[in-house]
């Protein structure tokens, strides 16, 4: 198991293997992420906006804006019911 040691002024450097399992370089930025207390999750946050391409699926069919603003009205008076009382 890679392992680091932590300098004086709270430094570490990350072993070549685990730089080399998340794809970073020199420069890349790295989120710590908490899942549990004591505990952390180290993530790449240097890709590209580029590599979400196709994360999502397109609608089975195309969506107007009318569709869309009514849908976010029926969404938005479910989810706030005292709020859509007063604006009628």
């Amino acid at each position: 198991m890679p392992t680091a040691t932590l300098s004086s002024k709270g430094q570490i450097t990350i072993p070549a293997i685990v730089r080399a399992a998340l794809g970073v370089a020199t420069g890349d930025r790295l989120d710590f992420i908490q899942t549990e207390p004591g505990h952390f999750e180290l993530v790449a946050a240097t890709h590209s906006v580029k590599a979400l391409k196709g994360m999502v699926r397109k609608p089975a069919s195309p969506v107007t804006i009318e569709q869309m603003n009514e849908a976010i009205a029926t969404q938005g008076a479910q989810a706030c019911p005292e709020q859509s009382r007063r604006t009628k």
